[in-house]
């Protein structure tokens, strides 16, 4: 069995208020996330989770709050000798509009997605206002979709995890690497989400579910549930990825 390398690549940012990250924590709080593509290297196949922002703001103080560079997604597909049309396989951690963007730049890639997802970008409630179907017509006619179910393999030591904290079709994916198992959050996290600080924990908080999530009481059980999924879990907003090449260290 394969085992491969996690390439963290900030394909945008957003700037507002922390507690959109940290359901009742934070609120008040000027913060900046990035926005990954990540890129599985190993294996006959080029992948990637998730494709990012179209047209990133790329900026000296945006890179300063996450600490690392900020990259279009053809600049930070080279910087691997990539090209969008090298792309095999994308899988999805779900469909808002940050997370698939670059989608229709890669023609030959398959794209897995849960189908709740694809659900929810043709007929999204008013409140949801980041799924926007415009991102994935193209391949969903270029047929290029897969839609799944529940937890699959996608390709073997890689595997979605069916996890809907953030959205009702979230999928976490389980990556077999040198380093043990990395899990890569289906959810929109930071590291505070499942590590809090002590004054959290002090009211026998364990974890703190997603500003934005499908149910808080069911969130916070799947971030807890997830924390023991694999040896290495790696939520996907975390600022610490973006000065790294490789994660987990």
């Amino acid at each position: 069995m394969s085992t491969y390398t996690i390439h963290p690549i900030v394909m945008g940012t957003k700037l507002f208020d922390k507690g959109m990250m940290t359901y009742q924590q934070g609120y008040g709080t000027p913060y900046t996330i990035p926005i990954y593509t990540w890129y599985i290297e190993g294996g006959d196949k080029r992948i990637l989770v998730d494709t990012g922002e179209m047209q990133p703001i790329i900026s000296e103080e945006r890179e300063k709050a996450i600490g690392g560079t900020i990259y279009t997604f053809e600049d930070g597909l080279a910087k691997y000798g990539l090209k969008p049309e090298d792309i095999d396989i994308i899988i999805h951690t779900h469909l808002h509009n940050d997370h698939c963007e670059n989608d229709y730049k890669c023609e030959n890639a398959t794209i897995y997605v849960h189908e709740k997802e694809l659900e929810h970008i043709h007929t999204p409630h008013p409140l949801d206002f980041r799924y926007l179907e415009d991102y994935i017509e193209d391949v969903e006619e270029n047929g290029q979709v897969v839609a799944v179910k529940s937890d699959t393999e996608v390709v073997p030591g890689i595997t979605m995890i069916h996890t809907p904290a953030h959205t009702p079709g979230g999928m976490s994916v389980k990556i077999d690497t040198d380093k043990g198992s990395v899990l890569i959050c289906g959810f929109c996290t930071i590291l505070e989400n499942l590590y809090p600080p002590i004054e959290v924990r002090a009211m026998e908080m364990e974890v703190i579910p997603p500003g934005t999530n499908t149910g808080p009481n069911e969130a916070y059980d799947i971030l807890l549930k997830a924390k023991d999924m694999a040896d290495h879990v790696l939520p996907l907003h975390e600022p610490k990825w973006a000065s790294m090449e490789t994660v987990p260290e």
